[in-house]
């Protein structure tokens, strides 16, 4: 049940473009047991399957935890969905405030799981940061879609979804590719939709395996990368931002493509709506405590388990 829960934290974060499923999973103490078990399907789980039958197969991958996390994640995206929506076209400046402090306690989170600071983890640190920051910074482009494209376009969004930090959804976008997945969903197009999950599927548990593997033997460093990762992203989700291109979406309506961070009262200025500076920082300290919260709650919860062991 808890893991379901933490499947819906996952989903709803997953909506909101600019922010990852990823981070959540972190914050929530799930993020290993995530990367171990999607990493753990491939060749060895057909040869389960076929010599000691499905339910050893089912085990080798954590098919019980992965059902719940799944179920937890779709929940949320065919409950929250209009919810969120909505607050993103209302309420932009509260929602990405949330956003903001949740994403920032969580680095600083990841950050102290880090016992000894050293040279090279300052490094990782430094190169995640501009590594992230530099995606969240490019200007959208638009790469010619065929089933080639496509598929590679869901092996890259997919690795970004299970990172912490970098969003999928926004990286089909820097990719051009958004809108043609978003049609493809809308028509039922059976072919594309096939691509590009077969490219989402690849690139999915190569990089899982990548990433478990790093976790396991280079477990500073990689933490010191996501750390980065995250902080880096913190460009993606201020608050106030000063659109300066727009593009027509599916339905016909102008969204923000290229914005400007500002400060409350440049946006004030440049827009002259109320940047609800008082109201959007209660709700970035209310994400520092939810984010402490699920902390404790995550450290006792283990705390329960291995002492059930």
């Amino acid at each position: 049940m808890w893991v379901y829960v933490k499947g819906m934290g996952m989903g709803a974060a997953d909506i909101v473009p600019g922010v990852s499923g990823g981070t959540v999973a972190f914050i929530t103490g799930i993020y290993a047991t995530l990367i171990d078990s999607i990493g753990a399907i491939g060749p060895k789980t057909l040869s389960l399957l076929f010599k000691q039958g499905p339910a050893a197969a089912w085990h080798s991958f954590n098919g019980n935890f992965l059902l719940a996390l799944m179920l937890g994640i779709l929940t949320s995206v065919f409950t929250l969905s209009k919810l969120i929506s909505h607050l993103l076209n209302t309420q932009p400046e509260l929602l990405w405030s949330f956003f903001f402090g949740l994403i920032l306690v969580s680095a600083v989170h990841i950050g102290r799981q880090i016992p000894r600071w050293q040279i090279g983890t300052v490094t990782a640190l430094v190169a995640g940061s501009l590594i992230a920051y530099g995606i969240t910074a490019v200007s959208p482009t638009e790469i010619a879609l065929n089933p080639l494209t496509l598929f590679i376009a869901g092996s890259i969004a997919i690795c970004a979804m299970v990172l912490p930090g970098i969003s999928g959804s926004f990286i089909l976008l820097l990719l051009g590719m958004y809108a043609h997945v978003i049609g493809a969903v809308k028509s039922l197009d059976v072919m594309s939709l096939a691509v590009f999950a077969a490219g989402c599927l690849v690139g999915l548990l190569l990089f899982t395996r990548l990433l478990s593997w790093l976790l396991h033997h280079h477990h500073n460093l990689t933490l010191a990368v996501l750390t980065g990762f995250m902080l880096g992203s913190l460009n993606k989700v201020w608050p106030w931002k000063h659109t300066l291109t727009t593009r027509l979406n599916s339905h016909g309506e102008q969204v923000p493509v290229e914005q400007l961070n500002v400060l409350p009262q440049q946006y004030f200025e440049l827009t002259g709506q109320n940047p609800h500076l008082i109201y959007s920082l209660i709700l970035m300290a209310v994400a520092v405590v939810l984010v402490l919260a699920l902390e404790r709650f995550s450290s006792a919860d283990s705390a329960s388990t291995e002492s059930g062991r």
